[in-house]
């Protein structure tokens, strides 16, 4: 690797051998990384064919009793493969640092399939032809289909993975130009998604030196001319942005990409979402309320566990209502202002376990072994029954299956005072349990730091919300609810 020293203004080249460096043996081949896609793409291909005949003939064997048109079936599975791997090849999903892109290449490849049947979906339906073919089987290979991409996705991340590790893979040659020395984050980056660090130069700290700086940039051209690079990234605080500009258009003499990697304050805005207005750029600050079509899903979702459980649990009712009422005086359903979406409030229910009835301007939260709380309530709040009647603030609205827990509103104006984004949670609809509930942060909040990382997790599950994290947290709530941890 080359690089240039900014404190000596000289080009001085240094030779590294990762491999004897990491204690491996070198190889005497390698793979190179022009021919992952070929071969990526090829077998998409095969597993489409696979995928479409077999899931066709066994639908046809368990249905008709017979194999089924095998042409027929690879007929389609071959419109299929060309639309798909076309549509991939498009997204450059099949370069390697995509495919090494587990979580992006999922998500892709799955909007990938479905637009294409949806599309074939359209096209048979125009051109009157879908009696033709097998809805059942047509199904069958859509899901089987896309189970076997994904597990291809597994395959070449593994093995991409592990021919990077041992250098069985020539990564893309690419040269590096920072403004400060030893990003080792960036170097890790590079080596993880099969970027092979060529060239390295570091401009002189001195903004206003601008003939050294302008040396250096002259160094990298002639580095680059009659090489392998493949690819220049500049890595430069975007504060200054103005005096690099016209440093690196210099690098235009050269025919090969160039790209940026922002460092400092600046390029946080450019990890956030961002849409035009015409022909002005805007950055999106702070997320809004979801989507209509996010809200609808989750309102279905939560009208649909909330309906069922209702449903399911009404002898749990009726059991915990006749023991409240035996073990001590005091009415069944407990009632407490909370705030809900916005900062509107609402009066939560929950089944009652103290011998008081709190809503007032100081709440003294639950504590081991109070004094409060009574015989069956001890029970109740172990196992979470108290909470059971919330399903009922869920189908009136007030309240979601999932989201950030709802606090008191003593304690919310006391939060608010200590947490400066402790009204974000109000972004969405408080929860029967939450994100911070199956992390550790379930009942009591004794300090400032428990808060702090309650709000923290409650504002990662807001921004990063998806149905299946719902379930999720569904499931890890029942397991955080046998364990009876912090439930006092």
């Amino acid at each position: 690797m080359n690089y240039s020293d900014p404190n000596l203004g000289l080009h001085t080249s240094v030779t590294f051998d990762s491999r004897e460096s990491s204690g491996r043996p070198p190889h005497s081949w390698a793979i190179s990384h022009k021919a992952v896609a070929p071969l990526a793409m090829g077998l998409d291909a095969l597993i489409i064919l696979s995928m479409s005949i077999l899931s066709g003939v066994v639908y046809h064997l368990e249905a008709i009793g017979t194999r089924g048109d095998l042409i027929q079936f690879g007929g389609f599975a071959s419109v299929v493969a060309v639309l798909f791997i076309a549509l991939s090849k498009n997204r450059d999903l099949y370069e390697m640092t995509e495919l090494l892109n587990f979580k992006s290449q999922v998500r892709e490849i799955a909007m990938a399939w479905v637009a294409v049947f949806l599309f074939l979906t359209g096209v048979a339906f125009t051109t009157k032809i879908g009696a033709d073919f097998s809805r059942g089987a047509t199904l069958a290979f859509g899901i089987c289909g896309l189970a076997a991409l994904i597990g291809e996705r597994v395959f070449w991340r593994i093995f991409l993975a592990d021919g990077l590790a041992v250098r069985k893979f020539s990564g893309r040659e690419v040269m590096l130009i920072e403004e400060q020395p030893s990003n080792s984050s960036l170097l890790e980056a590079f080596a993880r998604h099969g970027l092979r660090l060529s060239h390295h130069f570091v401009l002189p700290a001195d903004r206003t030196d601008v003939t050294r700086r302008l040396a250096t940039i002259t160094q990298a051209i002639s580095a680059a001319r009659g090489s392998s690079i493949e690819e220049i990234i500049v890595s430069a605080n975007l504060d200054y942005w103005s005096d690099l500009r016209g440093l690196l258009s210099k690098l235009r003499v050269l025919p090969i990409p160039v790209n940026l990697v922002p460092v400092g304050p600046v390029s946080e805005l450019l990890k956030v979402p961002s849409h035009m207005i015409g022909d002005t750029l805007t950055i999106e600050l702070q997320h809004g309320p979801r989507t209509l079509f996010q809200r609808s899903i989750k309102r279905i979702f939560d009208i649909a566990v909330a309906a069922t459980g209702l449903v399911l649990l009404l002898p749990v009712f009726v059991a915990t209502a006749i023991a409240i009422k035996i073990d001590s005086p005091g009415p069944i359903i407990f009632r407490q202002r909370r705030c809900g979406f916005n900062g509107k409030q609402f009066q939560i229910l929950k089944f009652r376990t103290m011998s008081v009835l709190e809503d007032g301007e100081s709440i003294v939260q639950a504590q081991p072994n109070d004094a409060r709380v009574t015989r069956v309530g001890n029970l109740l709040r172990r196992s979470s029954i108290d909470e059971l009647p919330q399903l009922l603030n869920v189908l009136d609205g007030s309240m979601s299956i999932v989201g950030p827990r709802p606090h008191a509103v003593a304690h919310d104006n006391q939060f608010d005072k200590m947490i400066g984004n402790y009204a974000y949670r109000n972004h969405v609809k408080p929860g029967l349990t939450g994100w911070a509930q199956v992390n550790g942060f379930r009942g009591e909040t004794r300090t400032v730091a428990d808060i702090e990382e309650r709000v923290k997790l409650d504002l990662w599950y807001i921004d990063n919300w998806n149905i299946m994290t719902d379930f999720r947290i569904i499931l890890m709530t029942l397991i955080e609810i046998s364990r009876q941890e912090n439930a006092y």
